[in-house]
């Protein structure tokens, strides 16, 4: 899958991927108006998501789909979730599923037979919701992640895992030194890129990739000099200020090695006085594209 989404980059010179991220308040009022109850909040969140697809699947390559946003809503929460999942899916787009799950190897195979696997019942298996791609979190070291392992091999799937995230408390944890002199975001990114070196693809990349935030460009640079066939996956840039010269040092010589997630500069964007008198399908469309400007005129040509 990780060389699925690389072509698609090259192919649009665009390596933005798209966060619904789809809260009920960041809707525009017509859509909110009258609405109570979970189904009917969760059923204009779903046209809301459906229309900006439409309006970004021919340029950008991924979406990604926070689970949080839709398990506050409960049931109807998660229809939302896998009626989004499908949608993007059908209209060519890479999805993304962010629910940064793992546990012991017995519960961890629950969770990804759930995202990236499929479910056995009286002998026959079906995908619950379907995603390309899952974020997972690595800090219950291997036994966590082995079952993840499998289902990307099966299913031609792959997963990010957690290692420097955007959030500014980050540190706290992932900054401490270790007894070898490393800090534990090192460590852990030294176990994620021996975790995918038997899964490289075409593009030198692994199906193991990483979670690596846009707001610690220093982090993010030693994580790229010692992780060479890890794809990251990019948060942080947008609303929470990573800025395209600060994440220019996760991408490689030929412009690859990354996707740069942005949810609510996207689709939030009609609020933004720079696309008033947009609609927020055509304000969100507007913003990838002044987002994949940004991009490629810092990292340069993608492929190349």
């Amino acid at each position: 899958m990780i060389d699925k989404l690389i072509k698609r980059i090259i192919e649009l010179q665009n390596p933005t991927c798209v966060g619904l991220d789809t809260d009920f308040n960041y809707l525009p009022d017509n859509l909110k108006e009258g609405v109570t109850g979970f189904r009917k909040a969760t059923n204009a969140i779903c046209e809301f998501n459906k229309n900006i697809i439409d309006a970004v699947c021919d340029i950008v390559p991924a979406v990604k789909v926070q689970i949080a946003y839709y398990e506050m809503y409960g049931v109807e929460g998660m229809k939302a979730f896998k009626y989004t999942l499908d949608y993007a899916r059908k209209k060519g787009l890479i999805v993304i599923a962010d629910c940064k799950r793992n546990d012991i190897g017995s519960t961890a195979s629950c969770y990804s037979k759930a995202y990236i696997g499929k479910t056995e019942i009286g002998g026959k298996k079906a995908r619950a919701l379907p995603a390309d791609m899952l974020t997972v979190n690595g800090y219950l070291g291997f036994d966590g992640i082995k079952p993840f392992v499998s289902d990307i091999i099966e299913n031609k799937k792959s997963i990010f895992v957690l290692v420097k995230t955007s959030n500014p408390s980050g540190g706290e944890l992932q900054n401490l030194k270790l007894e070898n002199g490393k800090c534990i975001y090192e460590q852990m990114g030294e176990l994620v890129e021996d975790w995918g070196k038997f899964f490289v693809g075409k593009y030198g990349y692994s199906e193991v990739g990483a979670v690596v935030g846009a707001t610690h460009p220093e982090e993010a640079a030693r994580l790229r000099s010692q992780m060479k066939n890890t794809f990251f996956l990019i948060p942080g840039y947008g609303a929470q200020g990573g800025s395209a010269e600060m994440l220019k040092v996760c991408f490689d010589k030929r412009g690859l090695g990354g996707i740069v997630n942005s949810s609510r500069a996207i689709i939030c964007a009609y609020k933004n006085e720079k696309y008033k008198g947009l609609g927020y399908a055509e304000a969100a469309r507007a913003a990838c594209i002044d987002m994949q400007k940004d991009l490629s005129s810092t990292i340069g040509h993608m492929g190349k």
